[in-house]
């Protein structure tokens, strides 16, 4: 067989049968590429072209915003502010029924936008709301339910640490890339809150509506502007050219920072585990998008998206049926993948043929971090399902 037809079988075969024996994904990625390139290169020659990937691959200066978003949520968790967008949420949805419900929605869709993840919404979100509910008689499994469904709103609602990594591998806007997530991302919102009210008129306990003074309403909406500003300077100054999205990112850390000392809910003393957390999560992320770009080289090296490409154009000509068949797969794929790979894996693969049908690749961005959003709340993994916010809303104690 050939060298390079041997090494795309061995990153089909390897990659996809590591992980089904739970080998951390990043490991997968980086050990099946080792063996593919030493086939087609040498040992040695192979060793020096990792290394080389992995430190062009993470050295991007849009990169930078990844780590700066992540602090940011971090800061947001323990500043208070995730708190303060709730009581807003409350308010502007407190008289529809299933109110704690609806407010969780709407919270999850606000404390996303800021954040940018799905996992830190469900977290944030749920450790707030699950007491709450629990003390409003909702069912716990109903409660969970709710946080878990509406908490990918965040990967789409911007800025998303998920298009950014899009950017990277597609070379597309990153601003145009937040503007074209807003759509389904309140589209996902408001579908999440249509379910709950269906879901209440069934259920006469939950049809309770808290009434709200409008005194206490705007006091609420007030302490949650500053929070909300956020949102406005970060996407605002980003559209305006004031600066770049990774130069966005650190304005939101530090702007998260001041704001978390001025709610007085962070201390000094705070500041070394909160950079701890966020140091774990971007590690984990810079890994694999390093070892991804070693999977990019290898696969363009043995012109597995080519063959891909012919395969899939082979079934139908219809650009519809391709992209059908693309979501079923990114979708079956995100159940059991998290989206940063995804995204690094088969951008590559699927972006060339949706680029020869002429499909706008902002466009088909936004599909793909919808579809993975999906598969972060669907059996078997689901990462969102895992998360200790939905865990605080399970458990009977406090």
């Amino acid at each position: 067989m050939d060298p390079a037809a041997l090494a795309g079988l061995i990153l089909l075969v390897g990659i996809a049968g590591l992980i089904v024996f739970n080998v951390p994904i990043a490991v997968a990625i980086g050990l099946t590429c080792t063996v593919a390139a030493v086939l087609v290169l040498g040992a040695e020659d192979a060793v020096l072209l990792s290394a080389q990937q992995i430190v062009s691959g993470t050295g991007s200066f849009t990169l930078l915003a990844i780590p700066f978003f992540v602090l940011a949520g971090v800061l947001m968790n323990n500043g208070g502010i995730a708190a303060r967008l709730i009581d807003a949420a409350k308010v502007l949805v407190g008289r529809m029924p299933a109110s704690m419900a609806q407010t969780n929605v709407v919270a999850n869709a606000m404390f996303g936008s800021v954040s940018g993840a799905a996992v830190a919404s469900a977290a944030a979100v749920g450790s707030v709301m699950g007491p709450r509910q629990r003390e409003d008689g909702y069912d716990p499994a109903f409660s969970a339910a709710v946080n878990a469904a509406s908490a990918p709103a965040g990967m789409l609602l911007p800025p998303s640490n998920t298009f950014i990594v899009y950017s990277l591998v597609s070379g597309s806007s990153v601003a145009a890339l937040f503007m074209a997530g807003y759509g389904p991302g309140l589209l996902w919102a408001l579908v999440c809150m249509a379910v709950v009210f269906v879901y209440s008129r069934r259920r006469p306990e939950l049809r309770n509506a808290e009434r709200v003074t409008v005194r206490k309403g705007l006091l609420v909406l007030w302490k949650a502007v500053p929070a909300l500003l956020m949102i406005v300077i970060v996407i605002g100054g980003i559209l305006a050219g004031f600066f770049t999205p990774t130069e966005s990112a650190a304005i939101a850390v530090l702007y998260c920072l001041v704001l978390g000392f001025a709610y007085r809910n962070l201390r000094v003393a705070d500041l070394p585990g909160i950079l701890l957390d966020a140091t774990r999560t971007t590690a984990i992320v810079m890994l694999l998008v390093g070892v991804s770009s070693v999977l990019s080289w290898v696969m363009s090296y043995t012109r597995i998206p080519d063959l891909i490409s012919d395969g899939l154009l082979g079934l139908s000509g219809n650009p519809t049926v391709i992209l059908i068949l693309m979501m079923l797969v990114l979708l079956v794929v995100g159940t059991f993948m998290d989206p940063t790979p995804a995204i690094l894996i088969f951008t590559p693969i699927f972006l060339p043929v949706v680029e020869d049908f002429g499909i706008d690749p902002v466009h088909f961005g936004a599909m793909i971090v919808l579809n993975l959003g999906l598969g972060t709340i669907t059996p078997p993994v689901g990462n969102v399902c895992l998360v200790p916010g939905l865990m605080e809303i399970i458990k009977p104690g406090g």
